[in-house]
C-alpha cells in the first residue's frame, strides 16, 4: 500500500472480481481520512470474514496450478490484510444466503470487535486514518490535491473497462464522477473525457482478426490525428479487463500514428487486448500492473495493425478549429477526400499547411510603454538545472542588452522566414519563433507591473474535464486568475471561462483552457514559478503567428523592429534560433566572387 489510490485500486478489484453491479466510491481528505468502497456483489461468508484479513488469504485461487491462467484481478491475498495493518478498518457484508450481516473492526491488523448487522447484499470497507500507525509512509503522501487526482485516475480508468458496472466517486460529500452502467462505453467515455472529444473517437473493430487463428483480439477506442496531448497519459490499455502499463504496447500505438502526429505529440487512445489467460503472465510486477505475454510481438504487431487500420478507414480530415486537449489541428495534408490514404500522405508529406483567416492571431503593435521596456523583468522564474524550461532562464550577461543591427525587410519565402538585410549580408527570421520572443518579454513585462491585460468574452465556452484534470484546474485557478484567465466551476468537472489573456482573444476560449491543462499536467515542478512559467510559454506559442501565414511588408517591418528591441532577441522562450545570417563574404564565396 503506497498511497490511497492504492487502497482504492485494491478494494474496487475486489468489489469487480465479486461481481458487483454497482460500485460507490466515498472519498475524504483525498483518501487520508476515510476512504469507503461499497458494492453490491456476493459479499464474504460470515464464517470467512476474519479470514479475508489474513496474509494469503484468497477465495479466487482453488490450486496453484490456477496461477498459471489468472481470471481474476486479484489473486494473492494481500491487499486487505495489508491495508488492514496501516489503518482503521471496518467492514460490513452479507451474501444472498446469510440472514444477516456481519461487521467486523480491525485497528492496525487487529481485531477490535466482530457482532452481527443488518446489511444488503454485498460489501462496505471502509478504511479510516490510513498510515496512521506509520508516520514516514504518511509524511511522504503528496498534497490531497495530487492524491484526488490519483484516486480519480484508477475509477475512470476501470469504469472504462467495465462499462455494464455502475461506478460513483464522491470526493469529500461532493459527486465528481458517475458513470450510467448501461454497458455502453461510449457513454463512459463520455463521462470521462466529455462530449467534444468522445464523439471524435474512431470506434477499432476487431473485423481482421475474426477469422485469424492468432488468439488475441483488440477493440476500443482511438483518436484520429487532429486529437492529441504533449504526452503518453492518455494512451490506455488493458489487457483482459486489468488496467497496465505496458511500454511495448504504448508504443505500438504510437507507432500506428507513424508520420500522423505533430513531433512530440502523442495520441488518445483506449485498448481494449483480450486473449487466453494462459497466454500472458499477470503476476511479474507487485501492483499488478505489468503483466508479460507469451507472444509479445504478436501482441505488439496486433495493436499496431488495429489502431493503423482504424486510422487509414475512418479518420476525418482535420479541422482548422483545435480539438479539445489537443493541439493545433490544421490539415498537414490537404485533399484528402474525407478518410486517411497512405498515397496522400505520400503525395503530401511537404505541402504546405491550409490556413484560414491567416492573420487572426497577428498582434505587432507597439505595447504602451514600448518594447524596450520587456528585458526589466524580474528572474523569478528562472528554470533550474535539469528543467525543461530551461531556456526561461534570464539571458547570460554576455547578451545583456545585445541588439540586433537595423534591418531591410525583403520579402517572405515559404510563408515561414522573413528575409531581411543587414548591414554585412542577409537574416532569414523564424517568424513563429520571433513572434514567440515578442510576445514573451512583452508578456512577462506586464506580469512584472501587474498589468496583465485579460480580454472578457461575449459569450463564455464551457469547457468539460476528465476527473482528474478538473481537480488540477481547481487547484491552478488563482494562478491563472493573476495570468488573464477567469475561470469558474460549472458543475461536476464543469469549468465556465468568462475571460482570456488578451493575447488568446483571437482563439476559441475552450481550445486555450485545454492547452493550459494539458501543460499543467504534463508539468512535474513543484513550484507555483515553475507552473506559471509553462503557462506563460503556451500563451505565448498559441497566440504567435504561426508557419504558413503570409505577412505584409508592414506586417514584417513591424515584427522586425519588435524583435530589434528585445532583451534577448536571438532565441525564441523554448531556445531556438529566431534567425540566422548569412554574411556577404560567404554569398561571395558561394558565388565564386573570390
Amino acid at each position: 500500500m503506497e498511497r490511497p489510490a492504492s487502497v482504492v485500486k485494491e478494494l474496487i478489484e475486489n468489489a469487480l472480481d465479486a461481481g458487483a453491479s454497482t460500485i460507490n466510491v466515498d472519498v475524504r481528505d483525498g483518501g487520508q481520512a476515510l476512504l469507503q468502497v461499497a458494492d453490491d456483489g456476493s459479499g464474504i461468508p460470515a464464517q470467512e470474514l476474519e479470514t479475508a484479513f489474513l496474509r494469503h488469504a484468497t477465495s479466487k485461487l482453488n490450486s496453484a496450478g490456477d496461477l498459471a491462467a489468472i481470471g481474476t484481478l486479484g489473486f494473492r491475498g494481500e491487499a486487505l490484510a495489508a491495508i488492514a495493518a496501516v489503518s482503521q478498518v471496518t467492514a460490513v457484508t452479507r451474501t444472498a444466503h446469510d440472514d444477516a450481516g456481519s461487521r467486523l473492526v480491525l485497528e492496525g491488523g487487529k481485531t477490535e470487535s466482530r457482532d452481527t448487522v443488518g446489511a444488503p447484499r454485498g460489501t462496505v470497507i471502509a478504511v479510516e486514518n490510513l498510515f496512521y500507525n506509520v508516520p514516514a509512509r504518511r509524511k511522504f503522501l503528496k498534497s490531497i490535491t495530487t492524491e484526488r487526482r490519483l484516486i480519480d485516475e484508477f475509477v475512470t480508468r476501470y469504469a472504462l473497462a467495465y462499462p455494464d458496472v455502475r461506478f460513483r466517486l464522491v470526493h469529500d460529500g461532493r459527486i465528481t464522477f458517475q458513470s450510467s452502467g448501461n454497458g455502453n462505453v461510449r457513454d463512459v467515455l463520455l463521462a470521462v473525457y466529455g462530449a467534444e472529444m468522445a464523439k471524435e473517437l474512431l470506434e477499432i473493430g476487431d473485423g481482421e482478426f475474426a477469422n485469424s487463428p492468432s488468439p488475441i483480439s483488440i477493440t476500443g477506442f482511438t483518436g484520429p490525428p487532429s486529437l492529441h496531448r504533449s504526452n503518453r497519459g492518455q494512451i490506455t490499455i488493458y489487457v483482459n479487463g486489468r488496467w497496465i502499463k505496458d511500454n511495448s504496447l504504448t508504443y505500438a500505438v504510437i507507432q500506428a500514428y507513424h508520420t500522423l502526429l505533430p513531433t512530440g505529440r502523442y495520441p488518445v487512445a483506449v485498448i481494449f487486448v483480450q486473449l487466453p489467460f494462459n497466454q500472458v503472465d499477470v503476476n511479474v510486477h507487485p501492483a499488478k500492473t505489468e503483466v508479460r505475454f507469451r507472444d509479445s510481438n504478436g501482441a505488439f504487431s496486433a495493436v499496431q495493425r488495429a489502431v493503423r487500420r482504424t486510422l487509414v478507414a475512418g479518420s476525418p480530415v482535420r479541422s482548422v478549429a483545435l480539438g479539445a486537449g489537443s493541439g493545433p489541428t490544421t490539415s498537414r495534408y490537404p485533399g484528402w477526400g474525407g478518410t486517411l490514404d497512405e498515397e496522400a500522405f505520400a503525395r503530401h508529406e511537404h505541402t504546405q499547411p491550409e490556413l484560414s483567416d491567416p492573420q487572426q492571431n497577428l498582434n505587432l503593435s507597439w505595447p504602451e510603454n514600448g518594447p524596450q521596456d520587456a528585458g526589466t523583468f524580474a528572474g523569478e522564474i528562472a528554470a533550474q538545472p535539469g528543467n525543461d524550461t530551461a531556456q526561461l532562464d534570464l539571458p547570460r550577461a554576455a547578451n545583456r542588452g545585445e541588439r540586433l543591427p537595423i534591418m531591410r525587410v525583403v520579402g517572405q519565402v515559404g510563408a515561414a522566414y522573413i528575409i531581411a538585410e543587414g548591414p554585412d549580408g542577409i537574416f532569414l527570421i523564424d517568424q513563429h519563433a520571433a513572434h514567440e520572443r515578442i510576445l514573451y518579454e512583452q508578456f512577462m513585462t506586464a506580469r512584472e507591473r501587474n498589468e496583465i491585460a485579460s480580454q472578457g468574452l461575449v459569450t463564455s465556452a464551457t469547457v468539460q474535464l476528465p476527473p482528474d484534470q478538473a481537480t488540477l484546474l481547481e487547484e491552478h485557478l488563482e494562478m491563472l486568475a493573476d495570468l488573464g484567465f477567469k475561470v469558474e466551476p460549472f458543475g461536476p468537472n464543469t469549468f465556465v471561462v468568462r475571460a482570456v489573456p488578451a493575447l488568446l482573444s483571437k482563439l476559441d476560449p475552450a481550445t486555450a483552457l485545454h492547452a493550459v491543462v494539458d501543460d499543467l499536467e504534463t508539468g512535474k515542478e513543484p513550484l507555483q514559478e515553475r507552473e506559471e512559467a509553462r503557462v506563460i510559454l503556451r500563451v505565448c506559442k498559441s497566440a504567435a503567428v504561426k508557419a504558413g501565414q503570409s505577412l505584409s511588408p508592414a506586417e514584417m517591418e513591424a515584427m522586425i523592429q519588435q524583435l530589434e528591441s528585445c532583451h534577448n532577441p536571438h532565441t525564441c522562450p523554448h531556445g531556438r534560433p529566431t534567425l540566422i545570417h548569412l554574411s556577404a563574404a560567404a554569398l561571395a564565396k558561394q558565388f565564386g566572387r573570390m
